[in-house]
């Protein structure tokens, strides 16, 4: 009976790490145009490169676009990051997702004001 325990363990453990892993908060709040965040807040277009520490980053490259959906609150000294999509040639119409440091890019234009404080979860941190 323990060899099966220990077999379900340890299935349910290889189960759960192949499928991602929950990363550290970055902010306990997030500013969006809507409640859900879909919304595209704006477009941004990065002034200098940037190269993603993690898997909750994206990387940039100067000039890119940058489509923004979600600001989040800063929070005890951390920087300000922003949450967007990057889009190329070799990436689906989804484009790469994740967060990236507000002041490496310029607002290019605002489509909505981001004036709804959500709560992140931990979902907003979770990186495959």
């Amino acid at each position: 009976m323990a060899r099966i325990w220990i077999l379900l363990l340890g299935g349910l453990v290889a189960l759960c790490t192949g499928h991602g892993v929950f990363m550290d908060k970055l902010s306990s709040k997030k500013l969006c145009a809507d409640e859900e965040c879909v919304y595209t807040i704006s477009l941004a277009k990065a002034q200098e490169d940037y190269n993603a520490p993690d898997c909750r980053f994206i990387n940039i490259k100067k000039g890119q676009q940058i489509y923004v959906y979600s600001k989040l609150v800063k929070e005890n000294g951390a920087g300000e990051f922003w949450a967007g999509s990057v889009y190329s040639d070799h990436q689906d119409e989804m484009g790469i997702v994740g967060y990236f440091p507000s002041n490496l890019v310029k607002e290019q234009r605002v489509y909505q004001q981001a004036t709804k404080e959500v709560s992140t979860t931990e979902i907003d941190f979770f990186c495959e």
